[in-house]
């Protein structure tokens, strides 16, 4: 049965969403993780990864079938027509995993971290949208320190995700990330008890 509420995390790369949906889970909340479901979607065997290699050739996989990640990655963000043929394959899959999960989902509330929620138009499945935010220079570095990516390819990715200023304009709530771990720990319990109060008032 769904939760009586739904928050959608989410934020641009870098920004700490992952160590936000920690922090719910150390709350005891649920969180499902649509990047996970899209490792899952495109795993060998899965109907996706075969309508990929389909439309974008065999040289997207490696030598053992698996997606060659790094190499679609590089075809997707320098061609967003490529990107939107992606996203047309991996996001009903996506979609599909997620609805499935939150029919599962147990407690008063749960926590959809969803890194493209406002880019692939999903705000409708969830009740509320939180906002992990942080400048953009922030993310630059925390992405050249995380993978040695170069400045071009991380601006590339900025430039394929809503703006930060679409992104708050959008956001219900919002939890600044650059800061100190306790201060963002802090902010997690405030958003868990007052979500769990707007969950109470949904009965």
């Amino acid at each position: 049965m769904r939760p009586r509420l739904v928050v959608g995390l989410t934020g641009g790369i870098a920004s700490g969403k992952s160590t936000v949906a920690d922090l719910f889970i150390n709350q005891g909340i649920t969180v499902i993780d649509a990047d996970i479901l899209a490792r899952e979607a495109v795993e060998p065997g899965r109907p996706a990864l075969t309508e990929i290699a389909a439309e974008f050739g065999p040289h997207v996989l490696t030598s053992s079938g698996t997606l060659d990640r790094a190499r679609l990655r590089e075809r997707v963000f320098a061609d967003p027509e490529a990107r939107r043929r992606l996203e047309e394959i991996v996001h009903p899959w996506v979609r599909a995993a997620i609805l499935e999960r939150l029919e599962q989902a147990d407690g008063a509330y749960c926590v959809l971290c969803i890194p493209l929620l406002l880019e692939s138009n999903q705000e409708e499945i969830v009740d509320r949208i939180l906002v992990v935010d942080v400048p953009e220079e922030v993310q630059i570095q925390r992405v050249r320190d995380r993978d040695g990516s170069s400045r071009d390819t991380i601006e590339g990715i900025l430039a394929a995700q809503v703006s930060r200023r679409e992104r708050l304009a959008a956001a219900d709530d919002v939890i600044d990330n650059d800061g100190e771990l306790e201060s963002l720990r802090k902010r997690v319990a405030q958003l868990h008890h007052f979500y769990l109060d707007i969950a109470e008032r949904c009965e």
